[in-house]
């Protein structure tokens, strides 16, 4: 099949695929999550055996990529932008050891808060990195970048990070795939230290680095992905990035008559925006996220140049683009609507009917309130976040993956009692067990409760890390087993729920508690499968 329709998602990971990849390392989030899918049921994988398996977190996926990379093969990583923090130890120092096979690393980013904590931008990352970055516009370049990033990366001996966004990712469109390539092994490193970050090691490759940066430069100055387009009207000149750029487009459907610059690959073209800037005395930037270009704008063209965008009010300074906000920065009126008709009711997200955290909230809440007045509950990402809300209005905190268990034992070292940690199995494994470490170390006052549906739920029901091992991983942690409870969330458990709630509860140290039931949603598609 030359031609299919695809997700921006899918489209990068077929690229990936035609590109030669080996492995594929990710850990589930909104909105990078089908990428791995993609790859998980091609037949490709099946074929080739190449890498799928979920990691534990984005910080082990991104170390387990840069070990095939070392090995001399081609590896993806994929995570959503907040993943990003997690993976930035392995990641800032990949930009040092370099790379040998081909590294792409994708973040997901979310203008607009659809499903996260917040609208970070992962060009940041990248920026600081000094890492050579990509940004597709659509669902084609999506499959572009990923096919020919790879050898960019081998290229330059650098990780690349391509940066897509929630509208880019989860929308369909046609692309056109390149032949299918399986590329031989680079040749062996010319620095046999290449990868081991002594300091003196280190200095020397951080200032071979900076050294690469105007190489860098001059391939995004030539890179096709970066395009300018003249234009008659000279009083406004436009920088449109990634799917910006289609967002000026859909203003102009007959050609845009102000100079045009679509970035797509970072280092900033500097040479194609100087002459932007010698043309027009007022720039527009339109990018998705926070104003990464248009910050740079502002301290490397020079005085005297007027730079509009998000800095200014010209664009909102948070959330997703429109065509219809861009028109208005374009001082045109919207031409389409994209709010909410009267007649669709605005309903929050709530947990499932029939979902085991409903039951384990139900005890918990009866009990806290009844007889703990004084309690704090801190909360976790994934489903059971959705505890927050009505009717059960739980938790106290959700702040990122693992922060439940820390917190409730800072919380607990500063006198709070009941201090209560809820937190999901997947995330547990993703970054709570060193807070129950913490925790274990110093015996804190807390009583954690795991609620395991035996799958990452919140992302569509992917493998769990801790799938049949929770007690043993708390066992071996140092949690006393007599204070490791297993429980099943059902109606008709509610009084031995409640009673080891309680009892765990008075216990002045660490107490796990895991109620247990799979998810009702991957169960049920079990049974259709079936």
């Amino acid at each position: 099949m030359n031609r299919q329709l695809l997700l921006g998602d899918e489209a990068l990971a077929q690229g990936a695929l035609d590109a030669g990849l080996s492995g594929v390392y990710a850990y589930p989030g909104t909105p990078s999550t089908e990428i791995t899918e993609y790859i998980q049921a091609a037949p490709e994988q099946r074929e080739r055996r190449i890498h799928s398996r979920w990691s534990a977190n984005e910080k082990t996926a991104m170390e387990a990529a840069l070990g095939m990379s070392y090995a001399g093969k081609r590896a993806l990583v994929c995570m959503k932008h907040v993943g990003m923090n997690v993976a930035a130890d392995c990641f800032v120092n990949a930009a040092i050891t370099g790379v040998r096979g081909g590294l792409i690393v994708v973040a997901a980013d979310d203008p607009g808060m659809h499903s996260s904590q917040n609208e970070q931008d992962s060009r940041f990352y990248g920026d600081f990195s000094l890492v050579p970055m990509y940004e597709p516009a659509n669902q084609q370049e999506a499959y572009d970048m990923a096919y020919r990033g790879f050898d960019f990366s081998e290229q330059t001996g650098e990780p690349v990070l391509m940066r897509l966004v929630t509208r880019l990712s989860h929308s369909r469109a046609g692309i056109k795939r390149s032949q299918p390539q399986l590329p031989p092994a680079p040749p062996a490193p010319t620095d046999p230290q290449q990868f081991i970050l002594l300091p003196g090691i280190a200095r020397r490759r951080y200032r071979a680095l900076l050294e690469k940066q105007a190489e860098l430069v001059k391939a995004s100055e030539e890179s096709s992905f970066n395009v300018y387009a003249d234009g008659t009207d000279k009083s406004l000149g436009i920088v449109a990035c990634g799917i910006g750029y289609n967002y000026v487009m859909e203003n102009y459907p007959d050609g845009c008559p102000h100079p045009l610059l679509k970035i797509g690959q970072y280092p900033l073209p500097l040479k194609l925006l100087q002459r932007m800037a010698d043309e027009c005395r007022t720039l527009l930037v339109v990018e998705d996220g926070q104003p990464f270009v248009e910050k740079q704008l502002r301290g490397c063209l020079g005085k005297g140049l007027h730079i509009k965008g998000r800095t200014d009010g010209t664009l909102p300074p948070d959330g997703e683009l429109t065509p219809d906000i861009v028109a208005r920065a374009l001082g045109q009126a919207p031409t389409s609507s994209y709010a909410t008709p009267s007649l669709v009711a605005v309903r929050p997200p709530a947990l499932c009917e029939g979902c085991g955290h409903r039951d384990m909230y139900t005890i918990l809440t009866q009990v806290l309130r009844r007889d703990y007045p004084e309690h704090r509950v801190f909360g976790d990402i994934g489903c059971y976040t959705l505890g927050a809300g009505a009717p059960f209005h739980a938790l106290h905190s959700t702040v990122d993956m693992g922060a439940s268990i820390t917190m409730a034992k800072g919380a607990a070292d500063a006198g709070i009692y009941p201090a209560v940690a809820v937190i999901g199995d997947s995330t547990f494994t993703h970054s709570g067990m060193t807070g129950l470490l913490d925790c274990v170390n110093e015996q804190a006052d807390v009583t954690i409760i795991i609620s395991d549906n035996e799958t990452t739920a919140m992302t569509g029901g992917q493998d769990s890390a801790g799938t049949g091992r929770l007690e043993s991983i708390c066992a071996g942690i140092g949690v006393a087993p007599e204070h490791i409870r297993v429980v099943v969330p059902l109606k008709k458990n509610y009084a031995e729920m409640e009673q080891i709630l309680r009892e765990e509860l008075a216990y002045h140290g660490v107490s796990v508690i895991i109620p247990r039931r799979e998810c009702i949603q991957t169960l049920a598609r079990k049974k259709r499968n079936k």
